[in-house]
């Protein structure tokens, strides 16, 4: 009975059998007592097996065979004591699972690259609009060409841009027009101005033009301040004109007044007026610098020096020679643009530009190049401008005036950069009478000056000064004499 239900039970297995590797069979301690084929084991792999078998796991499990694997199942069946397994080769019994794994990847694989490209596809049509925008834009920076618009393709939001974007373009085209239009209005103007500023820098000084464009409101303000005024003048120059053709006489002119005025502005002053053959320049304004008054000195004695190299020229040209004086003044005056709105002046009205008119006219009357007023003297020894290196000047005093139209006397200065020999000892022989001839010691400034002059024989204002002190002294002076000449003429 016990043999009839043990191949009953194999019959049975055989006919449940799914694949030819698959082996449904019981192990004991006999060894294998129902099989459905042939099964091989080598002891080891018995043995193995065995003791798998004891650990009574319900799950799927691992035997070797013939050196493959099976992946098998077992149960305890009691009534013949073994145990029944059920058995695949490892490689069957994962091969359903194998494919569907590979055939999912495939799936997934094609899902995933479809996506892809439908991704691709989408996004390129929804951005093939902001790629034109830059396309646009990057021609547009490259070429600076305005002109560009993009298709507004689909109406939504990228249509919306595009067309935006053409609205934007459009506006900085027109921008851009006008801010060409306005460039070249300002280069004309900026034209226009230069020669305005070119045009009028022979008539008005450039610091002037400069305050006028950057506030004219304020141009015909005047200022009151303290200048120093030159006044310089040719010589008999009516008799010098009626001696040479009006063309000579022009270039000469012309030649004479561009090495004197290139002077005066080399030495920071500025040109105020011709006066026919005269000139008029003063220093301090419309900018005021420290050493103002020397500068119209040094101007003064370098204007004397160039007259001396012109005359050469004139010499070598057979034109007549041109002798000037000059006359300096310090004192505060009224600056500004004087006139009307049809014209106007830049320059300087008061009473010490008078005086230094009148100073040019005593270099006739004192036979001297350059005087300078007290107040000038004053400046230059006691003012900012002491401290220049240029300072080394040397002054003599040569009267106290009061000039035409006035009362009240003033000094009068000769100056000079260098001194003969004769000069170094005499002038402080000369400046020495004079303190003797203001103290009313007569004779002892007589003998001043009679020594100035044997130092410099010929010598006009040491002779002149020795003969007054003479008669001063054989004619007493009135009591309220304060030596001050008074002068008759301008």
């Amino acid at each position: 009975m016990i043999e009839a239900a043990k191949k009953a039970v194999e019959l049975y297995g055989r006919s449940i059998l799914l694949s030819d590797s698959e082996i449904i069979f019981s192990a004991g301690k006999t060894g294998s007592e129902i099989k459905t084929s042939e099964l091989l084991f080598s002891p080891n792999e018995l043995n193995s097996l065995l003791l798998l078998l004891e650990k009574e796991d319900p799950g799927l499990r691992v035997f070797v065979m013939n050196g493959e694997k099976y992946i098998f199942q077992s149960f305890f069946f009691t009534p013949f004591d073994f145990h029944i397994l059920i058995s695949e080769k490892e490689s069957v019994f994962y091969r359903d699972a194998k494919n569907i794994t590979i055939q999912t990847f495939i799936s997934l694989a094609a899902a995933v690259s479809l996506a892809v490209f439908l991704l691709i596809l989408i996004t390129n049509r929804f951005t093939n609009p902001l790629r034109k925008i830059v396309i646009a834009m990057e021609k547009i920076i490259e070429t600076a060409d305005l002109d560009s618009r993009v298709e507004a393709e689909y109406n939504d939001e990228t249509g919306v841009l595009a067309a935006t974007f053409n609205r934007m373009t459009e506006e900085l085209d027109k921008a851009h027009s006008q801010i060409k239009r306005y460039a070249f209005d300002a280069v004309l103007a900026g034209k226009k101005e230069e020669r305005i500023r070119h045009i009028f820098q022979k008539y008005v000084p450039n610091d002037v033009i400069e305050r006028f464009f950057a506030s004219p409101e304020k141009m015909l303000v005047g200022d009151n301040r303290s200048l120093s005024i030159l006044f310089s003048d040719i010589r008999s120059f009516t008799t010098i004109s009626e001696g040479m053709a009006p063309d000579d006489l022009v270039n000469s002119l012309n030649r004479y007044f561009s090495g004197q005025v290139d002077i005066i502005y080399n030495r920071k002053g500025i040109v105020d007026k011709y006066i026919g053959d005269a000139i008029m320049a003063f220093w301090g304004a419309p900018e005021k610098h420290e050493d103002d008054a020397l500068q119209s000195v040094m101007s003064a004695l370098e204007m004397t020096e160039a007259v001396k190299k012109f005359n050469e020229n004139q010499r070598k040209l057979g034109k007549c020679e041109f002798q000037i004086g000059i006359g300096l003044n310090y004192g505060e005056v009224t600056v500004g643009n004087i006139g009307s709105e049809r014209k106007m002046d830049y320059t300087v009205i008061g009473d010490a530009v008078n005086l230094a008119s009148r100073m040019e006219g005593l270099t006739k009357t004192y036979h001297s190049d350059i005087l300078i007023s007290e107040s000038l003297y004053q400046e230059l020894r006691g003012g900012a401008s002491k401290s220049s290196p240029e300072n080394a000047l040397y002054y003599r005093l040569l009267d106290t005036v009061a000039v035409k139209g006035k009362t009240l006397g003033v000094k009068i200065f000769t100056v000079k950069k260098s001194l003969s020999p004769a000069e170094q000892k005499a002038w402080p022989i000369h400046n020495q009478g004079m303190k003797l001839y203001y103290n009313r010691s007569f004779a002892e400034a007589a003998a001043k000056f009679k020594e100035a002059l044997s130092l410099l024989p010929g010598d006009f204002n040491a002779e002149n000064l020795y003969n007054r002190c003479n008669d001063y002294a054989s004619n007493p002076v009135p009591e309220n004499w304060n030596g001050v000449e008074i002068m008759k003429s301008k």
